[in-house]
């Protein structure tokens, strides 16, 4: 197990198949800044390594109206105050959209668990997740016209591609927002759950996959994300590959035996 208690934008549990991050920015509503793009960095260094399925979730923000009154945050996007300064030069290097795209190409599954409120860069982060679930309180959404820029990393390609072109340009050119039943109708998100039951799905989610042999998932998850022209030939390497593994043969002959039962 590795060490992350030197973070202080994501809060990490490890366990033997998984991680769970924590966005912890409670005062800034999970804003993503620097220091969580480093921390991220750094979480996926290790999972490059020590592959294992990653759980992405926010925290509670307590209400600045009513003290005392906690509601989910999932990310409210870049940290507008850092965001405000960055020039021609920081956009050109990809502070965003090449850490979520780090997140994306991990070798083991990703599930983004969305509590409230998902914008602007939160919401790109969440479409870098191999998996969405959420809660009745999700809010989804691109506002970066609205602030004069656009969104850059990533809702301008994947958007199209998980919701369709009609839907991606209400949110990317109208500040569309979707809410939980919008969301789930649209297939962005595949399960809804109350507050108190999100992580425990997630973790019910990362379970099934922990069942699969961990060969198979890293290379069906690399295999499905190659562009078409790839197949079915790269399909036919990964076949090859786990035609030749342990956890096949093993795999094979228990549900065999089990079928004579």
């Amino acid at each position: 197990m590795t060490d992350f208690s030197h973070f202080t934008a994501l809060r990490v549990e490890e366990r033997e198949d998984r991680v769970h991050a924590r966005m912890d920015r409670p005062g800034v509503r999970n804003a993503i800044d620097q220091t969580m793009v480093d921390e991220f960095h750094e979480l996926c260094a290790h999972l490059e390594r020590e592959p294992k399925i990653l759980i992405i979730s926010g925290t509670q923000v307590e209400s600045k109206r009513e003290p005392g009154t906690f509601s989910g945050i999932f990310a409210s996007g870049a940290d507008i105050g850092q965001l405000r300064e960055r020039r021609r030069d920081d956009a050109l290097r990809g502070v965003n959209s090449q850490v979520f795209d780090r997140i994306h190409r991990l070798p083991m599954p990703v599930i983004a668990a969305i509590d409230g409120f998902a914008l602007g860069g939160g919401a790109e982060l969440a479409y870098a997740a191999d998996f969405r679930i959420a809660t009745p309180a999700l809010k989804m959404g691109q506002p970066e016209t609205g602030l004069g820029i656009t969104a850059a990393a990533g809702a301008q390609w994947r958007l199209k591609e998980l919701v369709g072109e009609p839907v991606a340009l209400e949110l990317l050119l109208a500040g569309r927002i979707l809410d939980a039943q919008e969301a789930l109708d649209l297939k962005l998100v595949t399960e809804l759950h109350e507050p108190d039951a999100l992580e425990e799905a997630a973790h019910a989610l990362a379970d099934r996959i922990a069942k699969q042999d961990p060969l198979a998932v890293r290379l069906s998850k690399r295999v499905f994300h190659l562009p078409r022209e790839a197949h079915p030939h790269v399909d036919e390497i990964a076949q090859a590959i786990l035609f030749e593994s342990e956890a096949k043969f093993d795999r094979m002959q228990a549900f065999l035996d089990r079928k004579k039962k």
